[in-house]
């Protein structure tokens, strides 16, 4: 018994490889399919968004499932629609300070230049024959800019159409996907596999929604400061704060820098500048120690380590959607984890410690032994 036992049991090194294999066969099929999986899994996150949406216009409104997939898709498209209209409007108001923007790019370009020569001593002379090399450079491969743009404008309309039509058959067959799954796996492990699917559905929509939530708040936030402030295109800027908000780390980056580009080329003073920094890193330290935990936080319980280890692994995959996909993913591995007994460790590790289903052991003293034996003696035994 004991040799058929000591046979079966597989070697840790080999453990180790066949999770290493398989991490790296995931990781390659993930970025061969990219243009596949990327908007299945962003009409997967959609669909369950819309989900509670769908089912009340088909039982309350009377509608077939078709029609009722259809109308969520639609009104998904239209609030999209209008936050991207919000933005180009604020945009297009950029236009009427173009002779603005020239002057105090030309200004700040001298003022660099000047900078350069007394820091680094180049003179003027070299440094526009830096700038004129790295221009023509540009020109030669323009038509291959220009063909990378026309491609990356047609790959994002075609992720777009692939994403409405997969978060509309998501919605029409969702009961042929559960069936799927509930057929897959054997019929003792229904009830996990329902647990699982009914955890992950209430968790990303909790996410999504939780995010959007933010979004606005930290929108309306910064629009208003900006507003009172006097600050130039408040709602301009106030809008990118919230959007890029988004993006995990990165995104306030991003904002901060799209904020002070458009503020200094507002002609505004430096005193104008700091204050829309200010208002900006005020808001993000607000936003992640205060809104962040209360708002999302409590959704997806996820460490910060696995949180920033999955942002960058997400970028390095599928660039910025993959850094959007991220935690959900991890969200939905940890759902998974938790729920298959030989997983549990892991899933243990993508948690938080505060939410650690095993309590670490208490010290081990030298009356630990004493206190234990006490314990066992006084205990009394059974018939």
């Amino acid at each position: 018994m004991a040799a058929s036992l000591k046979s079966n049991t597989t070697p840790f090194y080999t453990k180790l490889a066949m999770v290493l294999l398989s991490l790296i066969a995931l990781g390659y099929l993930a970025i061969l399919g990219k243009k596949l999986l990327s908007p299945l899994l962003f009409s997967l996150l959609f669909s369950i968004l819309l989900l509670p949406l769908a089912s009340f216009l088909e039982r309350k409104c009377r509608l077939p499932r078709g029609a009722a997939s259809i109308l969520s898709v639609l009104m998904l498209v239209g609030g999209i629609t209008f936050v991207l209209y919000l933005v180009g409007s604020q945009l297009s108001s950029l236009s009427d300070d173009w002779p603005v923007f020239k002057q105090q790019l030309t200004t700040g370009i001298n003022n660099l230049q000047d900078w350069v020569s007394h820091t680094f001593h180049i003179n003027e002379r070299k440094q526009k024959t830096y700038i004129n090399e790295a221009t023509d450079n540009v020109l030669a491969t323009g038509s291959v800019v220009l063909g990378a743009t026309i491609s990356s404008v047609s790959s994002l309309m075609l992720f777009l159409v692939f994403l409405l039509f997969d978060s509309f058959f998501l919605l029409f067959y969702r009961r042929l996907i559960l069936k799927f799954l509930l057929a897959v796996f054997k019929e003792e492990n229904s009830v996990v596999v329902k647990d699982i699917i009914a955890n992950v559905q209430n968790i990303i929509r909790q996410y999504i929604l939780g995010l959007l939530l933010e979004m606005a708040i930290v929108s309306a936030v910064c629009c208003l400061a900006f507003t009172v402030l006097g600050i130039k295109y408040a709602i301009l800027l106030g809008l990118i704060t919230g959007l890029f908000n988004l993006i995990p780390y990165v995104g306030i980056f991003t904002a901060l820098l799209l904020s002070t580009l458009i503020t200094f080329a507002t002609g505004a003073s430096g005193g104008t500048i700091l204050i829309v920094v200010i208002v900006i890193v005020a808001m993000h330290l607000i936003d992640s120690n205060v809104l962040l935990p209360v708002i999302v936080g409590s959704k997806v319980k996820i460490n910060a380590l696995i949180t920033i280890l999955a942002v960058v692994i997400g970028e390095m995959l599928w660039g910025i959607p993959g850094m959007f996909l991220s935690i959900p993913v991890i969200a939905i591995t940890k759902i998974i984890f938790d729920r298959v007994e030989s997983l549990k460790p892991w899933g243990i590790l993508l948690g938080d410690e505060k939410d650690d289903p095993y309590p670490a052991p208490l010290p081990v003293t030298p009356d630990t032994g004493k206190q234990e034996a006490e314990k066992v003696k006084d205990t009394p035994e059974k018939a």
